[in-house]
């Protein structure tokens, strides 16, 4: 059996997005099979190197819900050189913490969502300059009228950063769509794309597909983008921000894989 917890550091606590950020440091470990395929056993489908059971960090056989993810999972491990760099396995990052951090500590993993929607990127708008305000309109306004239609969720909305406090009632909606999704793996993927975005609202209007990836990502980047437009690109955060996108779109194909 082959064990990953050498490469892997251990996925065993409630966060997703903390797990399926870490990476071992130099030198990586030499590749030590040939071929990654799948196996499907009792209606799991297992990832398997040199037809050996792979396990997580934890030593849990690393089997998703569909053959889909799992195919997913192979291509990564097919994918990979001479060396094992776990920096380009986000959905092998995602898994490992779905199954050692999140199966045994869901509700954990929920509360830590819904705290999100007591202060969501899209409530605090920006009064000037004018192009920044128009921008966050554009692309927030469309993110809380699918809450509130979609969940009944009314939120209030804030100019500049102090917190404002939302409705009981509106964050309850938001915890019942969340509490919606009850795969491990669902749920390991969006904490993901919340914190990549810091917008429980985005994530959740990705996932049940009323946005698409590109404009999700971009809602959740629009300050960004209009520094960007002022003061030109600074090539280190560009850099930081393609990773982080990498990472959104592995955690967008976890969650629509897992849900085959």
């Amino acid at each position: 059996m082959t064990n990953s917890r050498d490469w892997f550091p251990s996925a065993d606590e409630p966060n997703p997005m903390r797990a399926a950020q870490t990476g071992m440091k130099p030198p990586l470990p030499k590749r030590f099979y040939k071929e990654a395929g799948v196996e499907e056993r009792d209606g799991r489908f297992f990832l398997t190197l040199d037809g050996r059971t792979a396990k997580t960090p934890n030593r849990q056989d690393l089997a998703v819900p569909s053959r889909g993810l799992a195919e997913a999972l192979a291509a990564e491990w097919g994918g990979q050189g001479a060396e094992i760099d776990p920096a380009t396995m986000p959905v092998t990052r995602i898994v490992n913490s779905a199954i050692d951090g999140v199966a045994p500590r869901q509700a954990e993993v929920v509360d830590d969502l819904v705290r999100y929607a007591g202060s969501d990127l899209t409530y605090y708008r920006a009064g000037e300059p004018e192009r920044l305000a128009k921008a966050q309109d554009e692309a927030w306004n469309p993110v809380l009228d699918w809450a509130r239609e979609a969940h009944g969720a009314r939120f209030v909305l804030a100019e500049g950063v102090m917190h404002v406090a939302q409705p009981e009632e509106a964050v309850s909606a938001i915890r019942t769509a969340v509490e919606s999704h009850t795969s491990p793996f669902a749920l390991a993927a969006l904490h993901v794309m919340t914190t990549l975005t810091g917008s429980v609202l985005i994530a959740l209007a990705h996932a049940e597909r009323a946005m698409d990836a590109n404009r999700a990502w971009a809602a959740a980047h629009v300050d960004e983008h209009h520094q960007e437009s002022l003061w030109g690109e600074d090539y280190e955060a560009m850099e930081r921000r393609r990773r982080r996108e990498a990472d959104f779109r592995a955690a967008s194909e976890v969650f629509r894989l897992a849900d085959q």
